[in-house]
């Protein structure tokens, strides 16, 4: 994981669709707007944002808003992800959205971008190294495999 000041070039269009979609944020109780976009392995781009609810439990995330977006459209494997969120950060995926996009692929490349620009970068395999998978142990990487 690594703090820097700049956006990798890369992500430039994923982090522009995320702050896009960031302002659609629905967050009366946290006052954290967070945008997420998704690329897809065929290359197409599935965005969420949070919806938060009185009943915090039903509360869903940007990024679980995107991979849901993108399996309702066919999309199940995917490469890179960004998040934005204009008021804190930069933040990582909470552990739902990790376990969630655990489910479709461990080698998914993270840039958060914050307030101020602040960005850092992470690999979804050093946020969860140890995935729940069922059958047990199929989300986890090779050597943590056990039994």
């Amino acid at each position: 994981m690594r703090a820097s000041p700049k956006e990798p070039d890369e992500f430039r269009e994923l982090t522009a669709a995320a702050e896009a979609v960031a302002v659609n944020a629905y967050a009366p109780y946290s006052h954290l707007r967070v945008g997420a976009a998704l690329e897809g392995e065929s290359g197409r781009v599935y965005t969420g944002c949070n919806v938060e609810n009185s009943s915090f439990g039903l509360t869903v995330c940007a990024e679980r808003a995107a991979v849901f977006e993108a399996v309702a459209r066919g999309e199940k494997a995917f490469t890179r992800l960004a998040i934005f969120t204009p008021d804190a950060g930069p933040l990582s995926p909470c552990g739902a959205c990790r376990q969630v996009l655990a489910e479709m692929g461990r080698d998914v490349a993270i840039l958060s971008v914050g307030r101020g620009g602040l960005t850092r970068e992470f690999c979804l395999s050093e946020l969860l190294p140890q995935a729940f998978g069922w059958p047990a142990g199929e989300a986890t990487t090779e050597g943590d495999k056990t039994g």
